[in-house]
């Protein structure tokens, strides 16, 4: 596999963006910094770019930080495939291979965050340790879920969007009014939802396949629970969680609760923050990443 260096984009202009070759897709991550690993996963939809208030900050503390782009989103390849949390945990479970062969602390939000957990658990052998902010049950919604009005709704949605009809639905979603408006139902502080912000979603949106990716990933299997994984993971975790978040309450903290017996969790609620912490609140998010690995005897500079 060969890599080669593109040019930055606006959005990151301080660091380096790179193209790695997997399985004949071309997968874009950044890498910034010196010192013990650490690996950011986005959530859906995101990118390298969600992660630019953070990247620097903890590369500055002494750490070798690298962001990847999930198969599907941002800068890497949107083939039209069947797409599974098992898919993008091989995906970094291969970069680790290549790009890192050392115990990394894995950093995840959302969809990350499940990534995360799932790194933990069946590849044991590349983890020192997890980061969870305001981590995912599932890639998506299990029917149990859900009450019986919202499970015929979301059934017609994933439908209409998988029909000749879903590029024009997905034509309207991707407006970046309505990125704008679904962002302030997630984000406490209306002030972090900047046009930077706006862009850094939209624009990946307009590449090529982007529909079908999008079609793709709604109708994708949840993948394991976090109540399924955490019984396997032996690596200390510390757990993030916007305590504003409609999308992932923080409720779902307490299965992490439920492990701190057997497991070292360190679980921490961020007042006044939605769903991203790390972008809605990073001058909060970043110490207290710092403190933690301090305190980690394989994250340790």
């Amino acid at each position: 596999m060969q890599t080669q260096t593109t040019s930055a984009q606006p959005t990151l202009p301080l660091i380096e963006k790179q193209i790695w070759h997997w399985r004949g897709y071309q997968i874009q991550y950044a890498v910034q910094g010196e010192g013990k690993p650490l690996v950011l996963i986005h959530g859906f939809g995101a990118s390298i770019g969600h992660w630019r208030k953070n990247i620097p900050v903890l590369a500055a503390a002494g750490y070798r930080v690298f962001a990847i782009d999930l198969l599907g989103f941002g800068g890497s390849a949107k083939p039209a495939i069947d797409y599974h949390v098992e898919l993008w945990r091989d995906l970094l479970k291969d970069f680790w291979a290549e790009h890192i062969q050392a115990p990394t602390v894995y950093v995840g939000n959302s969809v990350g965050g499940l990534l995360c957990l799932m790194l933990l658990a069946d590849y044991p052998e590349t983890a020192a340790g997890g980061v969870l902010l305001n981590p995912a049950g599932g890639l998506n919604h299990r029917p149990e879920e859900l009450n019986l009005p919202l499970r015929l709704v979301m059934g017609g949605f994933n439908r209409l969007v998988r029909s000749s009809l879903g590029t024009l639905v997905f034509n309207q979603i991707r407006q970046k009014a309505r990125l704008r408006n679904t962002l302030y139902q997630v984000y406490c502080n209306r002030d972090a939802v900047t046009d930077e912000l706006i862009d850094l979603l939209y624009e990946p949106s307009c590449d090529e396949g982007a529909q079908k990716v999008f079609a793709a990933v709604l109708s994708a299997p949840p993948g394991p629970t976090p109540i399924e994984l955490l019984p396997r993971i032996q690596a200390p975790l510390l757990v993030l969680w916007g305590e504003a978040d409609p999308w992932t309450p923080i409720a779902g903290a307490k299965v992490y609760q439920q492990f701190a017996d057997r497991l070292d969790v360190q679980l921490i609620p961020i007042p006044a923050t939605g769903h991203c912490p790390h972008d809605e609140n990073p001058e909060v998010v970043n110490p207290l990443i710092l403190d933690w690995l301090k305190t980690q005897p394989h994250s340790q500079t």
